[in-house]
């Protein structure tokens, strides 16, 4: 078995055995599925060496285990829910074709995003609120917008027992519903969508307002995705060069003001997070720090003698068109779904300039994570385990536990506004943050609509969303 290295350009960290057999055998012959031991093997033995805890893993695993219960097994502190600094992260899928797609922005889907709530305190009925709807996607074909809500899937309605089997199902007629006195009630109108493979493009808006004298800039962005990629596992870069070009629009508005909203961005790779950083940070430049790299001492051992010095740095690049001289500061939409890479922005950006957060406490997500897969496709499992913590220009590390908003603001759980509409409530607390002139009545979290919440679509994006992903060029992802 071969390691590759961590520097090594390609997408996914692999680990490499070459089947010397004759040409002429079938696949299955040629390339035989792994058995469970195996497969467990492999996951040890990687493990061993890149997870970041790789000194608490067990000293005698249960190799007898299924591979994912396996692969839970080793995890640090996995099951203690006290210890904010435990594993919480770390994941495996049973295809590793699957985990690069979901990484990649790539899924089945009606392109619908949503959240699920308990209608009452009998915490029976569920009823579904609208968070955003992918453009070109089935769901905005059939005519659906954020805000919109539904309690009905197939006729049925939804609770808390039947919801998941209801929302997989492959094609899917929504019952719609509205608001009546802050009440979901049904209606007769229905909706009808089939998931398909969707390619999620994670600009979802962009725009200016001139208010007060100040030029604002607002960018809704929702993953971490540098591009489109390839089967070689390569990305165009479509997605960090849409950003770029924002920001020159931006820069040749005159922004000022800087509002971005990552409330529904759960992270992704650190290079676009790096990417998009470099466009708003102040007075940086290719030779200052956005953040640095803690791993184990058998990989930081390994990298020190094959690197030197400065190998888990990453630093800002130099951008035409980034926007920082114009700015003092930086607003930053968060939630709880807030999380990873968007985090990095946040704690990497602070030596450098103030970044006022408004919205509700980010999900705490200060550790990174590898890809791996073995690319002889014998064992099929794909796994992202935690493989560094990470850290701001000042050494500073510890937000296991989120950011608390400088703002608290909650958006409603039922009836929700467009992005980018000014009466919005966190957009509207960002304006009136910069202007001093509400465009809507304050909505502190204690006076929001706030519903139980039970699930959400975000969840099946890859472990959960919350990612924070280095690629082996990159050293992070």
């Amino acid at each position: 078995m071969t390691r590759y290295s961590l520097l090594r350009p390609a997408l996914l960290l692999t680990i490499s055995g070459a089947l010397m057999l004759a040409s002429c055998k079938k696949d299955s012959d040629v390339n035989p599925i792994a058995s469970n031991k195996e497969v467990n093997d492999w996951i040890l033995s990687n493990m061993k060496y890149y997870y970041l805890w790789n000194d608490r893993i067990p000293a005698n695993p249960d190799t007898s285990l299924a591979p994912d219960k396996f692969f839970y097994s080793l995890l640090y502190d996995y099951t203690n829910t006290a210890n904010v600094n435990r594993d919480r992260f770390s994941w495996i899928q049973a295809s590793a074709d699957e985990l690069k797609a979901s990484l990649s922005g790539q899924s089945k889907s009606t392109g619908l995003e949503y959240r699920l709530y308990y209608k009452g305190q009998s915490r029976t009925d569920i009823v579904g609120s609208v968070l955003y709807v992918l453009p070109g996607s089935p769901a905005a074909a059939a005519g659906f917008k954020r805000g919109d809500i539904f309690t009905k899937v197939n006729g049925q309605a939804l609770t808390g027992t039947n919801y998941a089997s209801l929302l997989a199902a492959d094609a899917l007629t929504f019952g719609m519903a509205t608001l009546v006195n802050g009440t979901p009630t049904d209606t007769d109108q229905t909706r009808q969508v089939n998931p398909i493979v969707l390619q999620e493009d994670p600009v979802l808006l962009d725009t200016t307002y001139t208010i007060g004298g100040k030029t604002v800039g607002y960018v809704v962005y929702n993953q971490f995705i540098p591009g489109v990629f390839k089967p070689s596992g390569e990305a165009d870069k479509t997605y960090d060069t849409k950003l770029d070009n924002i920001f020159g629009k931006f820069k040749q508005k005159g922004v000022n003001e800087l509002v971005l909203d990552l409330r529904y961005n759960r992270g992704g790779y650190v290079s676009s997070s790096t990417n998009l950083a470099s466009l708003m940070g102040k007075n940086i430049d290719g030779s200052k720090v956005f953040y640095t790299q803690q791993w184990n001492s058998t990989v930081t051992a390994d990298r020190d003698k094959k690197n030197g010095a400065g190998w888990n740095t990453e630093k800002f690049s130099a951008k035409a068109t980034n926007i920082g001289a114009n700015l003092s500061r930086v607003f930053v939409l968060t939630s709880g779904s807030t999380a990873s890479a968007s985090e990095l922005i946040i704690n990497g950006l602070r030596p450098f300039m103030t970044i006022t957060t408004i919205g509700t406490t980010t999900v705490g997500k200060n550790v990174g994570s590898i890809t791996l897969s073995d690319d002889t496709k014998r064992i099929k499992w794909g796994m992202q385990p935690l493989t560094f913590k990470s850290a701001n220009a000042q050494g500073f590390s510890d937000y296991a536990t989120g950011f608390v908003p400088a703002v608290e603001v909650s958006e409603p759980s039922l009836g929700m506004k467009a992005f980018g509409t000014l009466s919005e409530p966190l957009l509207g607390e960002a304006i009136y943050q910069i202007t001093g002139t509400r465009t809507t009545a304050r909505r502190g979290v204690g006076t929001a609509e706030i519903l139980t919440g039970i699930s959400s679509s975000l969840d099946r994006k890859a472990g959960g969303g919350n990612m924070f992903i280095e690629t082996p060029g990159e050293l992070l992802k």
